[in-house]
């Protein structure tokens, strides 16, 4: 099978009439943006839409979904969000109350209350809490509209108000980390020079309570060009160390470790390799082969180490996990000194559980393994430790089950006893269903893509196909990111529950099958994971459960970019797409706000190399007249200050421009999202959901399906 080639000319990437449309709060662009709004909602803002927001906003914010929890100290902590609280409470309870059907909450801060008292847009974007059996201060961190930037406010937990006095951090991208009750890491963008060009913090500084944290001494730097620095506070080898990390691209990180005054010593792993650290033990995952210690290690192993032994030049690893070619090490992590595997195999989930004990070498002698075989070895199964803090970790692990038909549960496992047989786990918490699900079956599929790759994909819908059948299809495809099928409120009420069908993507340039997935659809490969999504629409064709005119797909961000490609790319295969937070100009991405940091993924433009590739998948300069585009509704968010709104808009003005149906929408607030609050979120989905059910033809104007 040869590959596809309709490549428009492209005379000068340079010479873009719409860079107005990048002025994120100009009047002109605004201006442009409200109009776009307004035709959009009244084309597909009918009853139909407002019935489907509503109910949607419903499931979002029902009182008996489940709270996700987090510990410090003897408390879990939780933000809950719901009608009467649009942008959350922050809330803690005990794990024993946490278990009853009505956990007795007591409420932190009222972000609505907040927001109406001091006239802010803000939204909760996490906070860092002093560790301690009994924590009483936590760092707040507080998001105008959802931006990832932030300001940071100190908070009393026990008087539940700020503290008159304490640490404020104004608006800026970064974060804090508590090294005691007067003293912080501050890993902030916040100041001059502090950035990187990715707009991320350049520095690590100490900050002292009262002092100025413009004047805060730096204790570590990296350079501009790096992506960024952050800093981490380690207490599980019983005392205090600090760990300092730069990222110099995406997909590398440095570590050192060493104190208050700075880094002492650097570890001597590979860039690409991930790695932590418990107390006296480290893991470490290469990303590729690792030639050390007289031994080869293959790409994706884990690998086992005493951290002294290792500082000191000792490189005889214990190996705790082999890949395999469909089997991979999704993540792993410690807790109360267990390195815990999460593995999938051929995308099942498999648990795992090491231990390690003196002497940690040779190979594997040391290390105590043990499978984790009393949780569910089908659909998807999450699992991640109760503490936030590791040094507070004792071996309760929360467990997420789900599958696309079967809401989630929580469970608590606890690997603290007996490491060889854990106890069961404990039911917490179970979700409502919030579709009907009746008839509905899951079964798992593979197209040939275009090199003849096998892409593996999940469909959901009716047992029984006519050909005909209305297609909900999505796929990511980037920074190494796995996709897997978990219990979706909106798709599942919104298309399945009317007699639809939803496809799963497991395209390449994700994590499903290791770094080799990722990297043949990366760089010069994102124009490969592209065609595994074109081929996952063909086979669907092929196996008779639909036509093209009838594949709606979507996809948000990295998935943004690879919808904008199935337009001009692919787009006899599609009736309609909706394509959310998307890059799209990737001549100019690494120009705009946090795109230098995503060179590792796309490449970098401003090199003549990497653009004779990147020309291939930016669809802002592929797009040209006369072709036979489906229509398409570009949204993005205006307080989105990782992907420029830019993106959106000037690919909507440009495909308006030549002629074609293209529908544009932006709400002001959201960030990285679709939303601030559930409200928000609802309409956003809602909106793209009408969109698509009326352009493949499957509901009329007046919202009535049309099943065949």
């Amino acid at each position: 099978m040869t590959q596809r080639d309709s490549r428009p000319t492209i005379a000068d990437p340079d010479d873009d009439p719409r860079l107005w449309l990048e002025a994120v709060e100009g009047s002109e662009a605004i201006a442009w943006v409200s109009r776009q709004n307004a035709a959009t909602l009244r084309r597909f803002g009918g009853t139909g839409f407002e019935q489907d927001r509503d109910t949607l906003a419903a499931i979002l914010d029902r009182p008996d979904r489940i709270p996700l929890v987090t510990r410090h100290g003897c408390h879990v902590y939780n933000v809950w969000k719901d009608a009467g609280n649009p942008r959350g409470l922050w809330r803690r309870t005990t794990l024993a109350s946490y278990a009853q059907a009505q956990p007795q909450w007591e409420v932190l801060l009222d972000l609505d209350a907040l927001a109406c008292t001091e006239g802010e847009d803000w939204i909760w974007a996490g906070a860092a809490v002093e560790a301690g059996a009994r924590p009483q201060r936590a760092l707040a961190r507080l998001s105008r509209g959802g931006s990832d930037a932030a300001m940071h406010r100190e908070f009393d937990l026990e008087e539940r108000r700020f503290v008159a006095g304490g640490f404020v951090l104004p608006e800026a991208k970064g974060g804090l980390a508590w090294i005691d009750r007067d003293t912080v890491a501050m890993a902030s963008s916040l100041g001059e020079g502090m950035a990187t060009r990715s707009g991320y913090a350049r520095t690590i500084r100490l900050w002292r309570r009262g002092a100025d944290p413009l004047a805060a001494p730096v204790i570590f730097e990296t350079t501009a060009d790096a992506m960024s620095v952050w800093a981490e506070v380690d207490r599980t080898a019983g005392g205090e160390r600090l760990w300092f990390l730069e990222k110099p691209a995406f997909f590398d990180t440095i570590g050192w470790v060493g104190d208050r005054s700075g880094p002492r010593q650097r570890l001597d792993l590979p860039l690409d390799a991930a790695w932590n650290v418990f107390g006296d033990w480290l893991a470490v995952k290469p990303r590729k082969a690792w030639t050390v210690g007289g031994a080869t290690h293959a790409a994706d192993t884990l690998l086992g180490i005493s951290l002294f032994a290792f500082l000191a030049g000792e490189r005889r690893f214990a190996t705790l996990f082999e890949p395999g070619e469909r089997r991979v090490l999704k993540a792993f992590f410690w807790n109360a000194g267990r390195l815990v595997l999460s593995v999938m195999d051929n995308l099942e989930p498999v648990f795992e559980i090491a231990v390690p004990a003196e002497p940690a070498f040779p190979e594997g002698h040391g290390w105590e393994r043990h499978p984790i075989d009393n949780l569910p070895g089908k659909g998807v199964v999450s699992l991640w430790s109760l503490d936030e803090d590791e040094s507070e970790s004792n071996g309760e692990l929360l467990v997420a089950v789900e599958d696309p038909v079967t809401p989630p549960q929580i469970l608590l496992l606890d690997i603290a006893e007996g490491a060889a047989e854990p106890r069961a786990p404990m039911l917490l918490k179970r979700s409502p269903a919030s579709f009907d699900a009746s008839g509905l079956v899951v079964t798992r599929h593979s197209a040939v893509s275009i090199d003849g790759e096998a892409i593996p994909y999940v469909q959901v819908g009716p047992a029984a196909v006519t050909g005909e059948a209305p297609v909900h299809m999505t796929g990511y495809g980037g920074f190494g990111v796995t996709v897997e099928p978990h219990y979706g409120s909106a798709v599942g009420k919104l298309w399945l529950e009317r007699g639809g069908t939803s496809v799963i993507a497991n395209i390449r340039g994700g994590g499903e099958f290791g770094s080799r997935w990722h990297d043949a659809g990366r760089r010069e490969g994102k124009r490969l994971s592209h065609d595994d999504f074109a081929a996952v629409a063909r086979d669907l064709v092929k196996r008779g459960v639909t036509r093209p005119g009838r594949i709606a797909a979507e996809g948000g961000s990295n998935g943004g970019l690879l919808i904008a490609n199935m337009l001009t790319r692919y787009p006899e295969r599609f009736g309609a797409l909706f394509c959310t937070i998307p890059l799209i100009d990737m001549r100019r991405y690494s120009k705009l706000l946090a795109g230098a940091s995503w060179i590792d993924e796309y490449g970098d433009p401003d090199r003549p190399a990497d653009w004779a590739f990147l020309r291939d998948i930016s669809a802002y300069h592929r797009a040209e007249a006369d072709r036979p585009y489906p229509p398409i509704l570009i949204a993005t968010t205006r307080r989105d200050d990782r992907v420029h709104p830019g993106h959106a808009r000037k690919m909507a003005a440009k495909l308006q421009d030549l002629g074609y149906e293209a529908s544009f929408y932006e709400p002001e607030a959201g960030g990285h999202g679709y939303g601030k609050d559930n409200s928000e979120r609802a309409s956003f989905i809602a909106l793209g959901h009408a969109f698509l059910r009326r352009a493949i033809g499957w509901e009329t104007d007046d919202g009535i399906l049309s099943n065949p």
